[in-house]
């Protein structure tokens, strides 16, 4: 099979998490495009849009020179950044509950500016938009997904993988966000990866040190995964397992035309919202 990129299945972080949860929630979010504007469709939360802001601030650092990182206060980034998603934009029913949300990011980008930590030190920033590799040619499977930062290790010539966290849940023992970057980091940069960490900004001034996945392991768990969505996207096949679950329940939301449309995003994506801030899980796409 010749390699084509626009007919090949992308699969990410995200993507697989969401067919792992709900293959039914994995079609309306990836796959589905609203008929009357052939867009694809977004419910915002406030807890994506707190995501969102704070970490387009930090990651927008790593582009910049070390001693010039904070040569604008943080805080100042956020407010523009938080323009974005403010009011229904943001999914806010309030003022008082986007303050809450807003007040929250401020916090934590004070703590990185207390304690700035891998961001005082040299980044390597991938040269891609969006970084991706054949994860499997032959079958026209791509990984793809965006790494939130990347410390350069000079002793080594090595680098660390970084995630940010704004949630207030730890990443579960079994998650496959790591085996995933990993992959792409290798993948899409020469450098060997030697650690990876989370940190929690809303509540540590330090990064929590995770052990390296297996590679050959991550590969094999991450390409069997791709392939069962490519099976189910051949076979148009995306059932809930439980005919109707947390995961793809506010999405049929959307069809059934009960969320409000609030514009479309920089990706034009059809972007919703629902009354009430906790009818989408707390999770974040990047």
């Amino acid at each position: 099979m010749s390699s084509d990129k626009f007919s090949a299945v992308w699969v990410s972080h995200t993507s697989i998490n969401d067919f792992l949860q709900c293959p039914r929630a994995y079609f309306l979010k990836h796959v589905y495009k609203d008929p009357a504007t052939n867009h694809k469709i977004k419910l915002m939360a406030p807890p994506l849009a707190l995501g969102q802001s704070v970490h387009e601030v930090i990651e927008g650092l790593s582009v910049l020179p070390v001693d010039s990182r904070f040569s604008i206060p943080l805080i100042h980034k956020f407010e523009e950044s938080w323009k974005k998603v403010s009011g229904k934009k943001g999914g806010f029913s309030n003022i008082e509950a986007e303050q809450r949300y807003k007040v929250r990011g401020e916090e934590m980008l004070k703590r990185v500016t207390a304690h700035p930590g891998p961001i005082s030190r040299q980044a390597v920033k991938i040269k891609m938009d969006l970084p991706n590799y054949w994860l499997s040619e032959e079958e026209n499977i791509i990984l793809c997904g965006k790494i939130d930062w990347l410390e350069y290790l000079p002793v080594t010539n090595g680098v660390h993988i970084i995630d940010f966290k704004t949630g207030r849940s730890d990443e579960g023992k079994d998650s496959l966000q790591l085996p995933i970057y990993l992959l792409l980091v290798t993948n899409c940069q020469t450098r060997k990866v030697e650690k990876a960490s989370y940190w929690y900004l809303d509540r540590e001034d330090d990064l929590t040190s995770c052990p390296l996945p297996d590679y050959d392991e991550a590969y094999k768990k991450v390409l069997d995964i791709a392939r069962k969505i490519k099976v189910s996207r051949a076979l148009e096949k995306y059932s809930c397992p439980t005919s109707g679950c947390v995961y793809c329940k506010p999405y049929e939301s959307i069809l059934r035309g009960e969320a409000e449309f609030v514009g479309v995003d920089e990706y034009n994506t059809n972007v919703f919202i629902l009354s009430g801030e906790d009818q989408v899980p707390d999770s974040i796409i990047l």
